[in-house]
């Protein structure tokens, strides 16, 4: 071990353990003596040493209850690397456990030894431990509480009635420890008993469900069942094939024990140990067989282990036949053994060489077996190894068509989602129908920049504390040694198994993202046309979650999310066309009568007001005839720059045509919308357009029309607005009119 392993591990061994000695030491203090001068009863004055000695213990105390409670164990994959962080979570426990015991003989230390009221709060203490604490640190607190007890009883002098008091505190004490220790293992008891009840006839219905599952899952189509999680879809499987095999090999047992009129057919299954054996399956007369199902050995069947041949033996010794209790001797005995040669096995037919040996199939009766019964027991095995086979092809099949449709569905899924933010989640959807996964990133990359950006994150609730969220939130990071950037460079994913490894230094996207606890890795290229636009990351805790068929399809769905992604982006270009001007940014004349539409029928329903701002630049044409199109171009977009910026974020404003304008404020009157409209007109008297003939002032006129006062309805909204602006430009320009000023002006002149 070389002197940095010895470092570490000296700092771990610190880091872990300093409370519980820390703990330790203050026991000892006490028991030694060292607060007794302390005492708060019956003494005048209390020494400074021992004051502080106790004032210490007890700040101990409060810091062993803050740490413990704020403790945080290692990871699973920590405990596994140290002994000292596997055993952090016990010392924990003894830190506590320690200081407060410490803290108690303190208190009883401080408060008249052995005579102490504060008695019945160590008693509370220790039945706690017993209660809460896991074994050591309940062990510890009660070990504790009786070793400072025993010193207690030395330092204050053994007399015959410290003696009965120090014995009655140690009944109280175990008596305490010993009835919370019964009372929790008891309530354990019982719990345990009514959830294996529980157990029992959910594992009976959900056995039934899985039968039914299977009988109606190939005739359905995946519309025409409940959908179901992949773990759920593999637990149904795996009831069903259990229940389905567990039947096959009774009914072949059962078969075989009429035929060969035994009194006992067993399937005896090899395990991983080839000197191991379990009792699978068994039909039986007699009444001593074993109720174990792990047999301590093969007995005489380890002859057709070793040998993997058929075995007739006319007469067993007492302890040959492992799976009775019993010495049953001098009964005729046939053992076949299982072999799967790899495919399918011909019935009636053996190989010596090569193949697996699955288990042995043996029969026993009181007459002697023959090769005729020897060979009918082979066929009964050419069965039962076509009965398991037929049910691993048929988990293989249903596993392939659940995959299959999720895939199916998943790429529906993508086709219907248009933009972009559909596209990212639908994308993260459609890889949990296929492979569950804890944490997943969808990063685009701008190959101008050569910069990577995340632009959506999904954690689910199982990926709590794999990674921060903060540090995916629109990362941005440039092109790295990082698996990402490599993802996007060699436009193949990584890592190549789809599991992290141990020592692999290479970041996710960058070194500060971190993902100490994930074992399923897998980064995806999103490939269109041969280039990749990003990467598609899945990470998850449990291991082996994406297979080799898992990737091929995940894959696809990455490509098929690139395809998306696009196409979501051409829809947002489209939809941006059609909605919105292309000079100005603004909304276009038809998006804007819509939506002012909509606005109007809400403030119906609501009783809303909505008001109408039609602005003109004034003397336009004067500016394009002087000054040239490009510079009213100019100058239009620096007025439907103010438009932007002065109304607020809920207002619509709009290109109306030419050099008009429109506003839609929503909510106000006509006295507020006037006000707006000032403004406006305010900040568009301060732009200034630089030409080659020198500064161009811009002025605006606005007419202004609101609901309910002035129109009901759009069309005549917008008709007074246009009368109030026609006002507005007919009596000096740079003015904000209002319908009812116009009318009030028409009226006065007209008299």
């Amino acid at each position: 071990m070389t002197s940095r392993t010895w470092r570490r591990t000296l700092r771990r061994a610190a880091k872990v353990s300093v409370g519980a000695c820390a703990g330790g030491l203050a026991c000892i203090v006490v028991a030694v003596g060292g607060v007794d001068g302390a005492s708060l009863l019956g003494a005048p004055h209390i020494p400074l040493a021992q004051a502080m000695v106790a004032a210490g213990a007890l700040a101990l105390v409060a810091a062993a209850v803050i740490r413990r409670a704020q403790y945080v164990p290692p990871s699973a994959r920590a405990q596994r690397v140290s002994l000292w962080l596997a055993a952090a979570t016990d010392l924990a426990d003894l830190e506590l456990a320690l200081a407060l015991v410490a803290g108690c003989h303190v208190a009883i230390a401080t408060t008249d030894g052995l005579r102490s009221p504060a008695y019945p709060l160590l008693y509370g203490l220790v039945a706690a431990a017993a209660t809460v604490l896991a074994r050591p640190g309940a062990l510890a607190t009660l070990g504790a509480a009786l070793f400072l007890e025993a010193a207690l009883l030395v330092r204050t002098g053994i007399t015959e009635g410290a003696v009965i008091a120090a014995v009655l505190h140690v009944v109280f004490l175990a008596g305490a420890a010993a009835s919370h220790a019964v009372l929790l293992r008891g309530l354990a008891s019982r719990y345990r008993r009514r959830r294996a009840k529980r157990l029992d006839e959910e594992l009976l219905s959900l056995r039934d469900a899985a039968r039914d599952y299977r009988l109606i899952a190939a005739a359905l189509g995946p519309g025409s069942r409940a959908p179901r999680p992949r773990d759920e879809e593999e637990r149904l499987l795996a009831i069903g094939g259990v229940g389905m095999i567990g039947d096959a090999l009774a009914w072949v047992l059962g078969m075989l024990k009429r035929a060969l009129a035994a009194r006992t057919v067993a399937l005896v299954w090899v395990e991983d140990d080839p000197e191991r054996v379990k009792l699978k399956e068994i039909v039986s007369d007699a009444d001593d067989i074993t109720e174990q199902t792990r047999l301590a050995n093969a007995g005489v069947l380890g002859a057709v282990l070793r040998d993997r041949q058929p075995l007739l033996v006319s007469a067993t010794k007492p302890g040959q036949l492992p799976y009775y209790e019993g010495g049953r001797a001098g009964v005729a005995l046939v053992a076949v053994p299982i072999i799967d040669p790899g495919g399918l096995a011909e019935p009636g037919r053996l190989r010596s060489g090569g193949g697996h040996l699955r288990g042995i199939v043996a029969a026993d009766r009181d007459a002697a077996f023959s090769e005729a019964d020897r060979d009918l027991l082979a066929d009964a095995c050419g069965q039962i190894l076509r009965a398991v086979q037929a049910e691993q092809v048929f988990r293989a099949v249903e596993r392939a068509k659940y995959e299959h449709e999720r895939f199916y569905q998943a790429t529906a899924m993508l086709g219907r989602a248009l933009t972009p933010e559909q596209v990212m989640e639908t994308a993260f959807d459609a890889c949990a129908a296929i492979a569950p996964f804890d944490v997943g990133a969808i990063a685009l990359y701008d190959k101008h920049r050569a910069r990577h950006k995340v632009h959506a994150v999904r954690i689910a609730p199982t990926g709590e504390g794999l990674v921060d969220p903060k540090q995916l939130a629109d990362l941005e990071f440039r092109d790295n040694a990082g698996l990402a950037s490599m993802v996007v460079k060699n436009r193949h994913y990584l890592p190549a198994g789809g599991e992290t490894r141990e020592g692999v230094s290479a970041p996710l996207f960058t070194r500060k993202v971190k993902l100490d606890d994930a074992k399923s890795l897998l980064v995806l290229p999103m490939l269109s046309a041969d280039e990749a636009i990003g990467t598609l990351t899945l990470v998850a805790r449990a291991e082996k979650r994406f297979s080799s068929d898992v990737r091929d399809m995940l894959t696809v769905i990455a490509n098929q999310v690139a395809v998306s992604l696009q196409n979501g982006l051409l829809y947002r270009r489209m939809e941006t066309m059609a909605t919105t001007d292309g000079l100005t940014g603004l909304t276009n004349h038809r998006s804007f009568q819509e939506r002012f539409e909509d606005l109007l029928q809400r403030a119906q329903r609501h009783n809303h007001r909505v008001a109408l701002l039609l602005c003109d630049v004034d003397h336009f044409k004067k500016v394009n005839d002087t000054y040239g199109h490009p510079i009213g171009d100019e100058v239009l977009r620096r007025v439907a720059r103010v438009l932007q910026e002065v109304p607020r974020k809920i207002d619509i404003p709009a290109r109306y045509g030419g050099e008009e304008f429109a506003v839609v404020l929503d909510n106000v009157d006509v006295a507020q919308a006037k006000a707006v409209a000032e403004r406006i007109r305010i900040e568009i008297s301060k732009v200034v357009v630089e030409t080659e003939k020198g500064s161009l002032s811009v002025t605006e006129s606005i007419g202004v029309a609101a609901f309910p006062d002035d129109g009901r309805d759009r069309a005549t909204l917008v008709e007074r607005a246009d009368l109030a602006l026609y006002h507005a430009k007919h009596t000096g320009r740079n003015r904000v009119v209002t319908w009812a000023e116009a009318q009030a002006a028409k009226s006065k002149k007209a008299s």
